[in-house]
């Protein structure tokens, strides 16, 4: 069986792409080949990393991309996770694609302490874990 890729995009590629990246690749790789990027490459958020550790999902590794029009042509799933990633993804002409708009909160504008910032990451992590397994459990 040929893996289906899933292309996750937001604005800056450093904390809910690369969360939902991450979660896919660890319930769902046996299915899915996983990428993620962003309309700009803000680097990895550290907090995102420290969330997903928590979670026993490693992103030390991944990379804050740009999207690559390549990719983007030959993705079977397109999956926006912030609504101006939403508003301004390129217009893609890809007839099997299947474009999902997935909204969550962008964690890293979040105030306060650092208790309640990590808070508000934990909160935005386990909403995408969530939203990941249902995706995974539905076999799209």
């Amino acid at each position: 069986m040929e893996k289906k890729l899933v292309y996750f995009l937001c604005t800056g590629n450093s904390c809910r792409s690369q969360m939902a990246d991450g979660f896919l690749k660890a319930l769902g790789s046996h299915k899915y080949e996983v990428r993620s990027a962003g309309l700009e490459a803000h680097g990895l958020n550290p907090r995102a990393v420290e969330v997903m550790e928590e979670a026993n999902v490693d992103i030390t590794n991944h990379t804050s991309d740009v999207i690559d029009p390549e990719i983007l042509q030959e993705a079977d799933y397109i999956i926006t996770l912030c609504g101006h990633a939403n508003d301004n993804c390129p217009v893609v002409r890809n007839d099997k694609a299947e474009r999902w708009h997935w909204g969550f909160e962008d964690p890293a504008k979040a105030t306060g302490t650092e208790l309640e910032v990590m808070a508000k990451f934990r909160e935005v992590r386990d909403s995408i874990k969530n939203r990941i397994e249902q995706f995974v459990k539905e076999g799209n």
